[in-house]
Formats: C-alpha cells, structure tokens, sequence
C-alpha cells in the first residue's frame, strides 16, 4: 500500500479534531541548550500533552475517522510499547469503545499503569514489538475485534499537528530531528514540510540498539534487525512499517544512530536545561544534535520531544550516573 501524503486542509481539519481534547503544545528555545549546541535549538514540548507523548495526537483523529466511517465497533486491539497505547486507550474512551492493548514482556511498568488507568484491558505477550504486534492481529480476528495499527494515514494525520504548530511558530527553521520508533512522528512532520513548501531538512533519529530504519535507509530496502535498546523503548522497532519507510526514503535527508548512553547525557541535559521530565525515545533528538554538534553551529534546529513517560526508577538511575 502507498501513503500519499496529506494536503495542508487534511492536515488542518486534522489539527482541529486534536483540538478538541487538548491545546497546542509550547515549543521553546532554551538558553542552556542553545549555548551546549552553540546554536539556535527548538525543542517541540510534546513531553507535556495531557497523555505525557505525541501520540495523543494520532488516536484522536483515528477514532474519530473510525467512528464516522463505519458502524462503532464492539471493540479495539493494539500494540504497543506504551503512548500509542495510552493514546488508543484514551481515544477509545472518548467513543465508549472497549480497548484491548497487547504489550510485551517487561513493558515499562508505569506506562502499564497507565493503560489500565485509561481503562484499557492489557495482555502482555511476546519478547518485543513486532511479537506483540503479530499476537495482537491473531486476537483480533480471533474476538472479532478492529485492530488499531501502530501507522495508518490517519494517524499521520493526527501526530503531524505537532509539526503544523512548530512550523508556523519557528520561521527559518534549517534542520528538524525527529526519533523513529515505528514512523509516523516523522512522516507527520515530512507531510508538513511538504505541504507548506519548506526547505527544512528533515533527519531521522533511531537507536544503535534497534537500526532497522538506518540499515534500511542504507540499503534502500527494508531490513530486519534486533531490537535492544534498554533506554529508548519508543524507538525499539524490529521490522520497518512499509509505508514509513517509503516516505522516509522519499523524503529524510539522512538517519542518525545514537547509542543509549548518548541518550541517557541527552534526557540530563534537558532537565537540568528545561527542568522537564522526557523519557529515552524523547530525548534521542536532543542526543543526534550533540553527536553532530560541529555541523549545527550558528544554525537554527530543531527536535520534538516526543515523551515524557520514562519509569521513575530509570529515571532517577540516569539523573544519578
């Protein structure tokens, strides 16, 4: 299947469903940053929407798209590895759908907590994502319930609100980073950059834990490799989801690999810079400017810190080191 990317009154129409549950998030350009980076740094506080990750955005206009097209299903499944989780469980609250969320094995216990607090069923399953992900089709069709995938044009549609707000806000933005754990938080914001004719260079961000996207980036098909970051569980993604990776090779400049000890320097860096909470994958932008700190000097950049949701006691393990 091939994604076309949304025009600028999709997006808006989109951006306009999000509203309806929450308010644009702040971006903001802070002075301890700028001066580590030696550049004009933007950081997109996504860390701060009412589910603490971007992918709020995502569920809300899926669901709604959902429930005007068809009649409202007994029930959702998902996988997850925590915020599109949080995000399907809160959106299907809205519509009074039950939600059923397939985790894996040694899941983020407080992103657990979580679900189950938006009233989600939870069924843990699997050694990483992409098992999770499989078991979670097989449940669907064995209880008849619709399967809410971790990419659909719907849901780009619904995260690149995101980018809509920063690109409007920050004018003469040079290069934008954004972590990929399975795409759509990067396709969102191509999407924008397309659809408001910028020349920002878009660059993707994964873990050395977990390169599928880089090797497949390299390679210009898809690749399959191991998932084992230990810090950055949102960017822990196995198996590239073709139509990501169509837009990505179409349309990102480059991928940058960060390890998770350049992440862990990362979330310290923005909370004794910010004094806001962003958990692994939401930190690894922050960690790609620091890698290519000598190639941003005197620039205006940018990144999205995409989640906030990092257990306590791994946080307070890399506040400590």
């Amino acid at each position: 299947m091939t994604i076309r990317l949304p025009t600028l009154e999709q997006l808006e129409r989109a951006a306009d469903v999000v509203y309806r549950a929450m308010t644009p998030t702040a971006q903001h350009s802070w002075p301890l940053i700028n001066a580590e980076l030696g550049a004009q740094v933007w950081l997109k506080h996504e860390n701060q929407t009412p589910l603490g990750a971007f992918k709020i955005r995502g569920g809300l206009t899926y669901f709604q798209q959902l429930v005007a097209s068809e009649i409202k299903p007994a029930g959702v499944i998902s996988a997850t590895r925590g915020n599109h989780g949080q995000s399907v469980a809160y959106a299907a609250k809205r519509h009074d759908i039950p939600a059923t969320i397939v985790v894996p094995h040694g899941n983020s216990r407080e992103k657990n907590a979580a679900m189950r607090a938006l009233g989600a069923e939870l069924v843990e399953h699997g050694e990483d994502f992409q098992e999770a992900r499989e078991h979670a089709a097989v449940l669907a069709e064995r209880l008849g319930l619709h399967m809410v995938p971790s990419f659909h044009p719907f849901l780009v549609q619904g995260v690149a609100s995101w980018a809509l707000e920063l690109m409007h806000s920050v004018h003469d933005l040079e290069v934008l980073y954004v972590p990929i754990g399975l795409g759509s938080g990067i396709c969102g914001a191509v999407a924008v950059r397309e659809a408001l004719g910028l020349p920002i260079e878009i660059v993707g961000v994964v873990s050395t834990g977990a390169p599928a996207y880089a090797r497949s980036f390299e390679y210009r098909e898809s690749v399959e490799r191991p998932a084992r970051t230990e810090l950055a569980d949102g960017l822990a993604c196995r198996k590239p989801e073709p139509m990501a990776l169509e837009i990505i090779l179409a349309h990102v400049a480059r991928i940058v690999e960060v390890t998770d000890e350049d992440i862990a320097d990362a979330m310290r860096l923005v909370f004794s810079s910010t004094h806001t909470v962003v958990e692994g994958a939401g930190a690894a932008g922050v960690a790609a400017m620091l890698r290519e700190k000598n190639q941003l000097a005197g620039r205006k950049v940018a990144t999205v810190l995409c989640g906030a949701n990092v257990d306590r006691h791994v946080f307070a393990k890399v506040l400590s080191a």
